[in-house]
């Protein structure tokens, strides 16, 4: 037995080849797409927790002339939040300016010219404009986000930007482990990141995973 067999489970490694074997495939789709277009907008989706930002940074790492530009640099500054009483709902739909995001995605699929876009400064906790430097030769931009696909006025109008949709399926229980650590990670106790996972985190997942439209291609047990 090598070394690597002992290291992991049968049911571990199963779940890996198939991860490995469905991006694979996902690569060679996203490729072949950028082929026969000038420039094309491909969507990474998933509730909190589920892992977009480390997938769409694989996808960058193995894709020639690709560009990520997330969601997150459109959260509304805390300023506003606050002002509208939306601050302990930081994250939620109605704390992005999603017109914002839908607008600069249309610009940049047929613009020639260099286009900048915003990102989210976490340690901050807010956006830098001008941030992400997109290139007038860029042939991909990976949009990343919760909420792209979402079944709701604001958010219906993505669901025309895409030439492809990629959602992240990770069951509610991995998803309520990873968003308290998240928090025991920022210095919280346990008890209160269970309490903000459920009064904020939980609550956008499950509104991801129950109202938004199906994706075209599907990322399990990442």
């Amino acid at each position: 037995m090598s070394a690597g067999n002992l290291c992991l489970s049968h049911p571990l490694k199963l779940i890996i080849m198939i991860l490995m074997f469905e991006l694979t495939q996902l690569i060679r789709k996203i490729q072949l797409l950028a082929e026969t277009s000038k420039r094309i907008v491909v969507a990474v989706v998933g509730p909190p927790a589920a892992g977009k930002s480390t997938f769409v940074d694989e996808l960058l790492h193995q894709l020639d002339g690709a560009v990520i530009v997330p969601m997150d640099g459109f959260h509304l500054d805390n300023i506003i939040l606050k002002s509208r009483g939306l601050m302990p709902r930081k994250g939620s739909p109605e704390t992005f300016d999603a017109s914002g995001y839908a607008d600069l995605l249309r610009r940049m699929r047929h613009s020639t010219e260099t286009v900048y876009a915003p990102v989210f400064d976490r340690e901050a906790d807010l956006s830098r404009a001008s941030a992400i430097e997109v290139p007038a030769e860029t042939k991909i931009i990976l949009a990343e986000g919760n909420y792209l696909l979402l079944d709701q006025p604001e958010w219906k109008q993505f669901h025309s930007l895409f030439d492809l949709t990629i959602a992240l399926d990770v069951p509610m229980e991995i998803l309520q482990q990873r968003l308290v650590k998240r928090w025991l990670d920022y210095g919280l106790t346990a008890d209160e990141a269970l309490v903000r996972a459920e009064s904020n985190d939980l609550p956008n997942a499950r509104l991801v995973i129950e109202h938004s439209i199906a994706a075209e291609c599907a990322i399990t047990n990442y």
